[in-house]
């Protein structure tokens, strides 16, 4: 299992981010404060607070090429 924190600034950065953790194996949950969603469910991730940093939980241990077609949405 591997966190990063993401942010997604835009309903266009949703909709792309949405589309390639899509097309993933790797499940993934996005977390702000309390609440943790399905990380392909767009609906999910429109509940959360996208002013803030939200964490990324992918659960594999296998996750670098996931995390480089992310890359423009992770917090460096």
């Amino acid at each position: 299992m591997n966190s990063v924190n993401i942010r997604l600034s835009t309903i266009a950065d949703v909709r792309d981010f949405v589309n390639i953790v899509s097309k993933s194996d790797v499940d993934v949950d996005l977390q702000s404060g309390r609440y943790v969603v399905d990380g392909k469910s767009i609906m999910g991730i429109f509940s959360l607070d996208l002013l803030s940093p939200i964490t990324l939980t992918a659960h594999s241990d296998d996750t670098e090429e996931l995390f480089a077609e992310l890359d423009r949405f992770i917090i460096k």
